[in-house]
């Protein structure tokens, strides 16, 4: 399985389907990061405006979607997010520890 449809899988499990924005921005960031994991480090230099650019919109923009899918994922079922950070998490975490989340629990497979 390539990248795209694992990283599609993920976010379906987690309750964030194509019709949210922040599906595809959390799909495109996480995509990148497992390219290169040094983007985990500059997610709002370097991360958020290379999605934006990507999608034609502002990096502020792709914080606040991602943002959102977050939410969703939270309330759909926390104990997956908890499962994939490998810690008990006590709130829904940032845009940067979510995208980070994804991508080592991907590396992980």
């Amino acid at each position: 399985m390539d990248h795209s449809a694992k990283i599609f899988n993920l976010l379906n499990q987690l309750g964030i389907t194509a019709n949210y924005t922040g599906f595809f921005y959390s799909a495109s960031a996480v995509e990148q990061c497992l390219v290169h994991r040094e983007k985990l480090l500059m997610v709002t230099k370097v991360l958020y405006p290379n999605v934006a650019k990507q999608y034609k919109t502002t990096w502020t923009a792709v914080e606040r979607n991602i943002r959102t899918v977050i939410n969703i994922a939270w309330k759909h079922d926390p104990h997956l997010l908890e499962n994939l950070a490998r810690r008990p998490l006590s709130k829904p975490p940032s845009p940067s520890e979510f995208l980070a989340i994804l991508t080592l629990s991907l590396c992980n497979e």
